[in-house]
């Protein structure tokens, strides 16, 4: 019998859920960081911004960012400092993206690309100094797999930190964001990218993803130590940070 994971709201077979999200992906790509702006009313520059300041590469780290998308985070990392930037996603058609973004801001030398699943990284075990991971935890089948990982490729003092959607901490907003996130969200996907339905599975997989404690735990579970977590904007992201000691 074929196990079942989540897709958004919908209970898909377990093999299944990477193939639809690499099609979501492939769909977005062209609009992604257009998207961005307008579903998260810029605000995501600042929290990416917050995120980088976290990880703290500097010039003789290799900083490994999964879920690499179009860039936004290996770009800002190496300008400030970071020494070599491995770029690292399983879809292409966003690597691509991300690719043609690095050469227009002249930023080809020192970063790598490569097309690879998180949940089963081509990387040496203690390899890098530095793994981040921005907006892609909730779109892996098996995110205690992806922690495993970080951690396998971690050297001994590495930190691991994730930007991620989380659980708002203010219950009064909760109709507010409920309802930008399934009614203005597909809309503006409709509009601006021509799909209503990837964004709305966006929306969805983001309310199934672990709250803050649960995300720590899984962090623990993974072997990493002084877990820690900072919620940003009351809660609609949160960082989290682990370490290989």
């Amino acid at each position: 019998m074929n196990e079942t994971i989540d897709f958004g709201f919908t209970p898909v077979p377990r093999d299944r859920k990477a193939g639809l999200v690499r099609q979501v992906f492939d769909s977005v790509a062209p609009k992604y960081d257009v998207m961005n702006d307008l579903m998260s009313l810029g605000i995501h520059r600042v929290w990416k911004r917050i995120f980088v300041n976290a990880i703290g590469a500097g010039p003789r780290d290799t900083l490994l960012d999964l879920a690499a998308g179009t860039g936004d985070i290996g770009f800002l990392a190496k300008e400030r400092g970071a020494g070599r930037v491995i770029l690292a996603d399983i879809n292409h058609a966003m690597l691509h993206v991300g690719q043609g973004r690095a050469l227009s801001r002249g930023l080809a030398s020192g970063l790598d690309f490569v097309c690879c699943d998180a949940e089963r990284l081509p990387f040496p075990d203690r390899s890098v100094e530095r793994i981040s991971m921005a907006f892609g935890l909730r779109n892996c089948t098996d995110k205690a797999a992806v922690l495993r990982e970080m951690r396998r490729v971690l050297r001994p003092g590495g930190r691991a930190l994730v930007l991620e959607f989380s659980r708002l901490q203010v219950a009064a907003l909760d109709p507010l964001y409920d309802a930008w996130s399934f009614k203005a969200l597909p809309a503006i996907g409709a509009r601006v990218a021509k799909d209503s339905e990837s964004y709305r599975y966006l929306a969805e997989s983001i309310r199934m993803m672990p709250d803050q404690e649960e995300l720590a735990g899984m962090f623990r579970g993974a072997g990493m130590e002084n877990v820690t977590y900072r919620n940003l904007s009351g809660g609609i992201v949160a960082i989290h940070s682990g370490w290989r000691l």
